[in-house]
């Protein structure tokens, strides 16, 4: 499979974009697609001059979940062979969610199966009315298996005993009632201006501080608020406090003067 099929740019800001680009299929991706991804993020995670990354697609839908003859191929491969197939996926879906930058996913269309694992590993998802979601796995005798941890977390528990198990169809309103959609535009031309808005919102805020409080999200987050929980979120607002990116934002915001890391 030619590399065209996962498309990746980054502008002069730091906004870097991951870009699925197989239209003709309705962006279904396979393990292709997943080794390429899991490359570009891998190489986002380490380079400090990308502040954002957008996930998007090209053509009317988002992503139909698992290409077919990628299924067909698993379909016959040994339980061995599936692990190694299976562990790709989970470490896509963990590099997503885990990655230190902000990550926005634009949806048009349909995001099916592990479609919607990949929104739901984006801290911000951006959809359309006529978007529409489905955890579709059940009704080819299948699992979403590895996208549960990220999915259930985005709509909760109740939602996902309804919709892991009848694979309806749900639309973008729902999404957003539930978490897993935080905006809803009118029509796909539209997606570009509300991450531009997302965007500009992001790029003036520490970039340390963004990583480090997506990372204090998962320490707390379904936790009880014991000890152990005070005195970590105590040492961490402590440790940035006296970090060098901390102590730029006291002195600019003092000084009422922008921090080093706004651009002119």
């Amino acid at each position: 499979m030619s590399n065209d099929t996962v498309l990746y740019t980054q502008d002069d800001r730091g906004v870097a974009t991951l870009t699925l680009n197989r239209p003709e299929v309705h962006n279904a991706f396979d393990d292709a697609i997943i080794a390429a991804l899991i490359q570009h993020l891998e190489a986002v995670a380490e380079n400090p001059e990308v502040r954002v990354l957008v996930l998007r697609s090209e053509g009317k839908n988002f992503s139909a979940g698992a290409d077919l003859n990628w299924m067909r191929r698993m379909a016959e491969n040994s339980f061995d062979d599936n692990m190694v197939d299976a562990r790709g996926l989970a470490r896509l879906m963990q590099l997503l969610n885990d990655l230190p930058q902000p990550t926005i996913a634009l949806v048009q269309g349909a995001a099916f199966g592990g479609a919607v694992g990949l929104a739901a590993c984006c801290d911000m998802v951006v959809a359309t009315h006529a978007s529409r979601f489905c955890l579709s796995e059940v009704k080819i005798g299948l699992i979403p298996a590895v996208i549960s941890p990220y999915v259930v977390r985005a709509i909760g528990e109740r939602q996902a005993r309804r919709y892991f198990l009848t694979a309806e169809t749900f639309d973008a309103d729902l999404a957003q009632h539930w978490g897993l959609v935080h905006q809803v535009v009118a029509e796909t031309a539209q997606l570009d201006a509300a991450a531009e808005a997302l965007i500009a919102q992001l790029l003036g805020n520490s970039p340390q501080a963004i990583a480090q409080a997506k990372q204090l999200i998962d320490a707390v987050a379904n936790r009880p608020t014991d000890a152990a929980v005070i005195e970590d979120t105590a040492r961490r607002i402590a440790e940035i406090r006296v970090s060098a990116e901390g102590q730029e934002g006291l002195s600019a915001f003092l000084n009422k003067r922008k921090p080093s890391w706004i651009q002119e």
